[in-house]
């Protein structure tokens, strides 16, 4: 018998939901002290996708089903989030993903081997509206040097936002340590949204900005944090009006008892309204 699709606002979960013996077990418990051995996190040698903020996984499940040769981790602070996205990877049978409760700037910092990792995706890291928050705004040019360390010459970064200043800061600085490039349509394989995030704000009409680059194969990693102590940190203004898309969000949330189903999660707060 051929389970139904699990639904979030009317658009398909990637994957199908297997019978529970056919499960996979894809819940990293904990982040292991240094620097992660891919080949024995996942039993193969393959190329390796970070998803930073995967919240409740549709993101990364749209990559792990449509390229099985690729291993993902998937990664938030949040482990409301990280529990619904490991049971969708569970559900799914998805042996090619694992997902923890982490931060970004640590799993890079402290766990990820320099030039083990072929692509980095983040969509819509939170801006933070107060100002005693702007330093915990994530994309700054201290993590982009550490994304760029990560990465093999040529690996991947993708970004996403519907904030204009946010977009803004990033497509000034993230050049300087990739070859990028701003992109007007959706991604190919999620044309109707590739996070819930976004699937929300373009109902309310919002502009989503999307962009991707290669590392700089003419930057080394020193020069990379050089580079970065002369640049500006992401200080604009967050215009508050732009709240009332969390606002949107968070009603959106589903009670007690659909919690208790399949349908929706919260995103994290600290790194992303995904």
């Amino acid at each position: 018998m051929t389970s139904s699709p699990e639904m979030e606002f009317g658009i398909p979960i990637p994957g199908t939901i297997l019978p529970q013996e056919d499960w996979a077990k894809t819940a990293l418990k904990k982040i292991p002290e240094g620097l992660l051995d891919w080949q024995t996190l996942f039993g193969r040698n393959a190329p390796i996708m970070i998803d930073i903020g995967c919240g409740n996984g549709r993101s990364m499940l749209t990559s792990a089903v449509a390229r099985p040769e690729l291993d993902h981790l998937g990664i938030d602070i949040l482990p409301v989030v990280i529990r619904y996205a490991t049971r969708r990877g569970n559900q799914r049978g998805l042996t090619n993903t694992r997902w923890a409760v982490i931060g970004g700037r640590e799993l890079l910092k402290d766990h990820v081997s320099a030039a083990s990792v072929s692509e980095i995706h983040c969509y819509h890291p939170q801006p933070y509206y107060r100002q005693e928050q702007v330093g915990l705004r994530l994309i700054t040019p201290e993590f982009l040097a550490l994304v760029h360390r990560a990465l093999i010459p040529g690996g991947r970064l993708v970004l996403q936002t519907d904030h204009p200043s946010y977009w803004q800061y990033m497509v000034q600085i993230v050049p300087l340590f990739f070859d990028f490039s701003e992109r007007a349509q959706p991604w190919p394989n999620a044309a109707k949204g590739i996070t819930r995030r976004e699937i929300i704000a373009r109902r309310q009409g919002l502009t989503i900005f999307r962009g991707e680059g290669t590392a700089r194969t003419d930057l080394d990693y020193s020069a990379a944090v050089s580079l970065a102590e002369r640049l500006p940190l992401p200080t604009f203004n967050a215009d508050r009006r732009l709240q009332n898309l969390d606002q949107l969000e968070r009603e959106s949330e589903p009670g007690p008892a659909a919690r208790a189903g399949q349908t929706h999660s919260r995103r994290s707060v600290r790194h992303r309204r995904r």
